[in-house]
């Protein structure tokens, strides 16, 4: 009797081939030692995000200088990630640090070069009386003029003026009755100055008259003290007003009455330094 023989075909030869391949791969996959896969085993773009195991990529793992700022996400870096120190001045975009990111208290006196605050800086009315120390204000910090002549004369060409009044009453009877008066400079002249007594709407060369607003501003050259009446009542004709005691540092007035009952003078004066 005859056994039948199995007959081959294209698609059992090739069946047979691939279950041949496909069982010696995987022994030849399980077969594979310890660490024989290195990088030139492994193609380009081989290690996916996915084929990373969690916390896989550590410090030591990162070469120098490969985060750069488009590698880094919003918020990545925290103030506790930053060292003691760590950003420098250089590090500083121009005009990163702004009025707004300063936090109240945090520039202090320590933290202020030497002559950083110029007077540009101080706002109006920075510098109160309570911020000046004892002895601050030398002379030497007092501008020229009218302050720093509280210390010295009277600066040449500066002007003093003020105002005088003087009178009394003379009872019936009586006569030649007198009274003074005298008028102290704010500021000391260098020298005594020439005095000259001007009658009501009178002027000189040296006594220009009373300028200024409501003529309220006597005016006088260097060296002179011009005495200017501006009403006078019962005073006697000879010497209506006199000027006596005539000094650098002020000059006294005199006016004699006529006839009996009330007398006055009254009007300005100015001194210029010579």
């Amino acid at each position: 009797m005859r056994i039948p023989r199995p007959q081959l075909s294209y698609s059992n030869v090739i069946a047979t081939i691939a279950l041949f391949i496909a069982l010696g791969g995987a022994a030849v996959a399980a077969g594979l030692p310890k660490k024989s896969v290195g990088a030139k085993q492994l193609k380009p773009g081989a290690v996916t995000t996915k084929a990373l195991h969690r916390k896989a990529v550590t410090s030591g793992k990162i070469a120098p200088q490969a985060v750069t700022a488009g590698k880094l996400g919003p918020f990545a870096v925290l103030p506790g990630n930053l060292g003691n120190g760590i950003i420098s001045g250089e590090k500083l975009a121009d005009g990163a640090v702004i009025a707004s990111k300063i936090k109240n208290g945090v520039i202090t006196t320590g933290k202020l070069s030497n002559g950083i605050v110029n007077t540009g800086k101080l706002g109006d009315g920075a510098v109160t009386s309570v911020k000046l120390a004892d002895g601050a204000v030398t002379p030497g910090k007092l501008s020229p003029g009218v302050i720093g002549q509280l210390l010295s004369t009277l600066k040449s060409g500066e002007t003093l003026r003020g105002v005088f009044d003087l009178g009394g009453t003379v009872p019936a009877g009586a006569s030649g009755d007198t009274t003074r008066s005298a008028v102290s400079f704010q500021f000391p002249l260098g020298s005594a100055p020439t005095v000259t007594v001007l009658q009501p709407g009178q002027t000189t060369t040296n006594c220009g008259g009373l300028g200024g607003g409501n003529n309220q501003t006597p005016q006088a050259t260097g060296g002179n003290l011009c005495v200017y009446i501006a009403e006078k009542a019962d005073l006697d004709e000879t010497t209506p007003l006199g000027v006596e005691n005539n000094t650098r540092l002020g000059f006294g007035l005199v006016a004699k009455a006529k006839d009996p009952g009330p007398y006055y003078t009254f009007g300005q004066w100015a001194v210029t330094a010579p």
